[in-house]
């Protein structure tokens, strides 16, 4: 079997196809997607490469090369993804795929890539009936040593420095139970997740946990995008809503309905309305373990922790700043694009794409609706939405507040006038 893959580097020369033959012990591991490491150059120096093909013959039979490692894993929609990027944005394919790689992976250094953050847990190490026998017997003498047993007992996986701080007894004592074999030290990885310090009963107490009665624009404008949530449809619709129209109980519920159907969501939003009230509104509907949260000031360990909850279907509804389009979200239900007119949705560094692009993309593979909201939506965004003849993006329009207050008033004042007066 050989793969045709593109190899990890800028070089405009390089953005192109090369053979490599997949060795027997690799066979059935590698697929469309794949990153991988091969010999490249009269050095044979080992390079990253992504899979973007497989086929069974080459023509050049005699000169390919074997792949030497297998690295990571993409989907075939995602290289089918990077393909199209590459091509409407005028860029390297590879420069595509980093985008859709697990945050603190993309750099070739091995050693500097972010691991798996871990921590020494104590567990007991024999059965407690056969430590209270060597208490019984004489033993095990010593009070510190017996104190600590029963709070490792009653409390397994805790720290040494949890023990020392709540026992008052020494590290060395601990220590001292370890090595004759009472105490074991289990290495186990912790999440790095934004949202451990958010306290779910707290903000429940603030926020509304209920979905709230939707008015009559609003009701009509969920129930045309719930459509095709349920019939599985690709559509673009624009949701034009003046401010505190509802635009945001929409989205909890649509997201909602997205769930039941055993899908999950991404929410897009600007950086700057990245705010904990925002977050605080969605934990309060769904709880904090169902949302993985993406921006830029997240620590990269963080980034990685949850694009891995992401990647294993722990998390259920992605909500971020414009990278957050590249989640490897599991079965999506329907991509939601707050502030859609927002210019922090096109990137200015390479590859410069526009997520609301991409996400039209995504939401054509996974066959669900895209539905782009704003008080000021983008005038070309508009223009197609209330072209007739036009159906790529249909238009919801929301014109009343939903706690049916009052809209400012507004009056237009000529300056020039202003100072005649004077």
């Amino acid at each position: 079997m050989i793969a045709e893959v593109i190899i990890n580097r800028t070089a405009k020369k390089l953005n192109r196809i090369f053979d490599y033959r997949i060795p027997e012990n690799l066979e059935g591991l590698i697929f469309v997607g794949s990153k991988i490491l091969v010999p490249f150059g009269k050095g044979g120096k080992l390079e990253e490469a992504f899979v973007v093909a497989l086929k069974e013959k080459t023509n050049y039979p005699n000169k390919i090369k074997e792949i030497a490692k297998l690295e990571e894993q993409l989907k075939d929609e995602q290289i089918a993804l990077a393909k199209w990027m590459a091509k409407r944005y005028f860029c390297n394919v590879s420069d595509c795929i980093k985008l859709m790689l697990t945050p603190g992976s993309r750099t070739k250094n091995k050693e500097k890539r972010i691991q798996d953050k871990t921590i020494n847990t104590i567990y007991l190490s024999k059965d407690i009936e056969e430590i209270e026998l060597d208490i019984e017997t004489g033993k095990i003498k010593s009070d510190k040593q017996k104190k600590i047993i029963n709070f490792v007992k009653d409390n397994q996986g805790v720290t040494i420095s949890e023990i020392e701080m709540l026992t008052d007894c020494s590290r060395a004592i601990v220590n001292t139970l370890i090595k004759n074999g009472y105490l074991e030290i289990v290495e186990q990885k912790i999440e790095r997740n934004p949202l451990n310090f958010k306290d779910t009963e707290t903000i429940k107490k603030k926020e509304k946990t209920e979905k709230l009665p939707l008015t009559e624009e609003q009701e009509i404008a969920y129930q045309k995008v719930e459509q095709k949530i349920e019939q599985k449809q690709y559509q673009s619709f624009l949701l034009y809503g003046v401010t505190g129209s509802g635009k945001t109980e929409i989205y909890l519920q649509l997201i909602q309905k997205a769930l039941q159907q055993e899908k999950a969501a991404i929410l897009l939003v600007p950086e700057i309305s990245l705010t904990p009230q925002m977050l605080d509104r969605f934990i309060a509907r769904f709880g904090k373990e169902e949302i993985a949260v993406l921006h830029s000031k997240l620590s990269i360990g963080e980034r990685h922790d949850e694009w891995e909850r992401i990647k294993q279907g722990k998390a259920k509804i992605v909500i971020g700043a414009r990278s957050a389009i590249f989640a490897p979200v599991q079965k999506i239900g329907i991509i939601i694009i707050d502030e859609e007119h927002d210019s922090s949705y096109k990137s200015e560094a390479s590859p410069r794409y526009d997520a609301k692009e991409v996400a039209k993309q995504i939401a054509k593979q996974n066959k669900c609706p895209l539905l782009l909201g704003s008080a000021t939506p983008d005038m070309r965004t508009y223009y197609f939405a209330i072209q007739e003849q036009n159906q790529e993006i249909q238009l919801l329009i929301l014109t009343k507040r939903a706690n049916q207050s009052s809209l400012p008033k507004v009056q237009v004042v000529d300056l020039k006038q202003e100072l005649v007066n004077r």
